[in-house]
């Protein structure tokens, strides 16, 4: 099944929004992460663990899981393909991996 021009367009404007979106809140997260690490302040160390927390579970994951959606219908519905190029595959099972080992690692703290 290939997509309309139009419809190929609103996809892949998604899917590139969900998808700069969790590179630029995994960066805020490891900023925090980094902050929370080196200072020596409490309040800040507690403020970073809690904004790291809220940015995870709220941003991270969902925009993870609308990044894999988005992929698969841009990969099905254009010549791309899920098979056809390695770095589609690559890209695919990445996605699928770092969201559920995220899941795990933040349920542990």
């Amino acid at each position: 099944m290939t997509m309309t021009p139009g419809i190929r367009k609103f996809a892949l404007s998604v899917h590139l929004t969900c998808s700069v979106g969790w590179i630029g809140v995994v960066i805020a997260y490891l900023v925090l992460g980094i902050s929370a690490v080196s200072s020596q302040e409490v309040q800040t160390v507690r403020a970073a663990w809690i904004a790291m927390e809220l940015i995870g579970w709220f941003a991270i994951v969902p925009l993870a899981l609308a990044s894999l959606l988005t992929g698969l219908v841009m990969s099905l519905g254009t010549k791309w393909g899920l098979f056809r190029h390695y770095w589609v595959m690559i890209s695919l099972v990445l996605t699928m991996r770092l969201p559920p080992s995220f899941c795990c690692c933040t349920c542990r703290m």
